[in-house]
């Protein structure tokens, strides 16, 4: 691999990464924005949006999983010329989608009686429901909006989607100012008008990538002309077979954090509320490196398709260097502004230190949870989805959770040493999963007999 070529490869993945990233840190404005503004209310509130958004994200992997299988599938369609491909695709990526949201809400309304088995403190429990209802029913558009903005990035056509995703989030600001405050004559509905202005700015974005779709001349031949039609199910099963092995990969590294979460939540309702923060912060940065991931899928995905098996190596190492590059810069600033960057989201004192103590972990959790992620999603252009989530299910639940338990309580370190734990199976990750891409890109590799599979 010479300088030259690398560079090259490097233009190319900044190019197809740069709109990606503005667009994850787009879907993410709306839990940040959320979060924000929820902790002007108090540490109470705030407390109930992380246990609330803890429960959501489980069924949110899953969906985010399976909209990265129609990635998958349509890179490499577009490398192999098949826009019937990537047509199916996008059909059966939306039915996946809108099944698993409706399944998302009808599992928040059976979770409903059964909150206090979570044990977190009562005063959380009490004004959860109804906001999680209402954010449970916001993951029908939210997951179907998904599969939409992975096939445009897929077709390498990702700056429409953002900034339809823009749209959105500055939607959901303007409604959580009119509706958590009361503002412009509406009732002041505190945690609840939270989350109905996520739900309307969701549904308002779904509505105008669709409508983009279906008028935008570059992509009438790769998107769907019956939208609604039945589905096939042996390209339901495909997608399948793809989506379900990235999402338990994504959903071992959440569940982690879910499972530190509920035992976080054990410490009181302050050592919740700082969590949030500092989870708000890494999830937001993280966003980043996923947005390079996402780019790499597709890239790794079309030279696949496209049977061009020499650009692979270079265009994993561009992805690297771009995640090393931009960790160095976040991760510095949470370990040298964690006072300020936690003083922007909540007043109490004692929150605001614990936060800040955790956004010195999270600065150094950075570099290895992005060198994980970028393997992860370039892995996922070859299709090789199996295996690495269950490396990434090993690291986190026989290290992760019990390291960080034992820190947390026998040694006494609290949230931080259940956050080292965390930090201890994101290094585990990502020395695996880069170990075998860099195994798959080899040169020397047999690629005509099938070596890239499981």
């Amino acid at each position: 691999m010479n300088l030259s070529r690398l560079l090259a490869e490097s233009r190319s993945t900044m190019r197809l990464a740069v709109p990606l990233i503005i667009g994850q840190l787009g879907q993410m404005l709306i839990s940040l924005s959320d979060t924000l503004m929820l902790g002007w209310l108090g540490v109470t509130p705030l407390a109930a949006c992380s246990f609330a958004n803890t429960l959501i994200y489980l069924p949110m992997m899953i969906g985010i999983g399976m909209s990265m299988a129609v990635s998958i599938r349509v890179s490499q369609a577009r490398g192999a010329g098949d826009p019937a491909a990537a047509r199916a695709a996008l059909r059966h990526g939306l039915f996946i989608a809108l099944v698993l949201g409706l399944l998302t809400l009808a599992g928040a309304w059976a979770l409903l009686p059964m909150l206090d088995l979570f044990q977190q403190d009562p005063r959380v429990i009490a004004v959860v429901p109804d906001f999680l209802l209402l954010v449970a029913a916001s993951m029908i558009p939210a997951m179907a909006s998904m599969a939409v903005k992975n096939h445009a990035d897929a077709m390498n056509r990702p700056w429409p989607v953002f900034w339809i995703s823009i749209g959105g989030v500055a939607l959901n600001i303007v409604l959580n100012w009119i509706l958590i405050f009361g503002k412009l004559g509406a009732l002041a509905m505190g945690l609840e008008g939270a989350a109905l202005a996520t739900l309307i700015a969701r549904s308002v974005a779904l509505a105008g990538m669709i409508a983009w779709c279906r008028g935008d001349a570059a992509l009438r031949e790769w998107v769907p002309t019956r939208w609604l039609r039945a589905p096939e199910w042996s390209g339901v099963k495909d997608l399948l077979r793809s989506g379900f092995p990235a999402s338990m990969q994504l959903l071992a590294e959440v569940s982690a954090f879910v499972a530190a979460t509920l035992i976080i939540g054990h410490m009181g309702e302050a050592a919740l509320a700082s969590h949030q923060v500092a989870i708000q912060c890494a999830a937001t940065v993280f966003m980043i490196p996923l947005g390079i991931s996402m780019a790499l899928t597709v890239r790794i995905g079309e030279a696949f398709g496209a049977r061009n098996f020499k650009a692979m190596r270079a265009i994993v190492v561009s992805g690297w260097s771009m995640g090393v590059a931009v960790m160095l810069v976040t991760a510095s600033s949470f370990i040298f502004f964690n006072d300020p960057l936690a003083g922007l989201f909540i007043d109490d004192p004692a929150v605001r230190r614990m936060a800040a103590s955790l956004l010195v972990v999270a600065g150094a959790f950075q570099f290895c949870d992005s060198m994980q992620v970028i393997a992860a999603g370039a892995l996922r252009g070859l299709d090789d989805v199996k295996t690495p989530a269950w490396l990434a299910m090993g690291a986190y639940w026989a290290v992760s959770i019990p390291v960080g338990w034992l820190l947390a309580y026998p040694v006494g370190l609290g949230v931080t040493g259940m956050w080292w734990g965390i930090t201890l199976g994101l290094t585990i990750t990502a020395v695996l999963l880069g170990r075998r891409i860099w195994s798959k890109t080899s040169a020397r590799r047999d690629w005509d007999r099938g070596e890239f599979r499981n």
